[in-house]
């Protein structure tokens, strides 16, 4: 991997299953700066002139090509705030692989905040997915806040996985979305958090167009005394279906509180929320107990299969 050492390598394949330097258009960041670019025939990523962030510009009618744009930061004491925006052109049809790895082994903070902004054009087809992982053994705190906006055009649809792994002591996670007539957006989030980790997740999806349908899904799993709060809001401005779900497991001290919000302005919106908080089922770990397994392998097969 060109200008990066042993543990930026690992940061990378955590955050974004990268080995070797991707093929297609890529951007690659270490320690606040790039160390690696690509553009492709249809996708152009080029720095703002302020040197804040990047514009990634993809081609109307794209297919079958990914952009890699992921950051890793191994430098205690490290801060920064970057913008990445996202024009994609009508009836494209791509694969966007953001995410931030911190190794902290310092005595500082290290922190990365993402502002991500998707302009998604007309019958245009997105999976993003964006991972967050921590590590190192120092007393700084590893901290992550993206933030994502997109705005979605008619016909067009978005799925959306966002991960944290394990490791970041506290995260804002904002998400916000509009979408217009018979755009679709997916989203399935994942937590975990242990420690005295904080974790703090908002949604906002104004359902504008008619037709216009929101499924935003999010698993947690908070063990020790870490602290997990969900605010899932959906607005229903026409005719539109929009679920919510939150999903989670509470083990040890852990604390999460789920605070859904369902706004409907038009008389054929149909909006749903569902919730399920608790700990692990003692049948479940009984029958793996049986297979062999201890109580703890037992619960972090559980886990593993929660969380995928």
């Amino acid at each position: 991997m060109v200008k990066m050492d042993e543990i930026q390598r690992r940061l990378l394949l955590e955050v974004s299953d990268l080995h070797d330097v991707p093929q297609g258009a890529y951007n690659l960041r270490a320690n606040g700066k790039s160390v690696g670019r690509s553009n492709s025939a249809n996708i152009e990523i080029t720095s703002k002139e302020d040197g804040s962030g990047i514009d990634i510009r993809i081609k109307p009618g794209t297919k079958n090509e990914s952009v890699h744009i992921p950051v890793v930061m191994s430098e205690s004491g490290l801060k920064e705030t970057v913008y990445n925006d996202f024009y994609i052109g009508e009836g494209a049809d791509v694969v966007i692989v953001a995410g931030c790895g911190i190794d902290n082994c310092g005595t500082h903070d290290s922190e990365h905040d993402g502002v991500h902004r998707f302009f998604v054009g007309e019958n245009a087809k997105v999976k993003y997915v964006e991972k967050h992982y921590g590590s190192g053994d120092g007393k700084g705190q590893r901290i992550l806040n993206p933030v994502t906006e997109v705005t979605m055009e008619a016909g067009s649809s978005m799925e959306m996985e966002m991960v944290q792994i394990k490791g970041v002591d506290s995260t804002s996670r904002t998400t916000r979305a509009n979408l217009k007539a018979d755009a679709s957006l997916v989203v399935r989030e994942r937590l975990m958090t242990h420690g005295t980790q904080y974790a703090y997740s908002e949604y906002e999806v104004c359902l504008d167009g008619e037709n216009a349908s929101a499924d935003v899904v999010s698993r947690g799993v908070a063990r020790d005394k870490s602290y997990q709060k969900l605010d899932l809001r959906i607005v229903g401005n026409a005719a539109c279906q929009g679920h919510t779900e939150c999903d989670s497991i509470i083990m040890d001290e852990g604390r999460i509180l789920a605070v859904p919000s369902l706004e409907a302005n038009d008389v054929n919106a149909a909006l749903v929320h569902e919730a399920a908080i608790g700990k692990i089922a003692g049948d479940q770990l009984i029958k793996l107990m049986t297979l062999g397994l201890t109580e703890k392998e037992a619960e972090e097969q559980i886990i593993n299969g929660f969380l995928k």
